[in-house]
């Protein structure tokens, strides 16, 4: 992958994390709770970011390819 492409893509998780902080409905499609941790999943496109919605806190504990980012 090119470095543009990559630096897309990283805009493009951030700008999605940036709207589920800002109002968690807007992604409910994309986001669900873990099985067998606690955490949710926000997919975007082949990437998946765990994280934390604690109330007033939103932690972001893990962002990978999908499949691998689970281990």
């Amino acid at each position: 992958m090119c470095i543009d492409a990559y630096l897309k893509e990283r805009e493009r998780r951030c700008a999605k994390i940036e709207v589920y902080a800002q109002d968690p409905s807007a992604q409910a499609i994309n986001v669900k709770p873990l099985k067998g941790r606690e955490g949710l999943r926000l997919r975007v496109g082949d990437w998946r970011v765990i994280m934390d919605d604690r109330g007033n806190v939103l932690a972001i504990l893990d962002i990978g390819p999908r499949g691998g980012v689970y281990d």
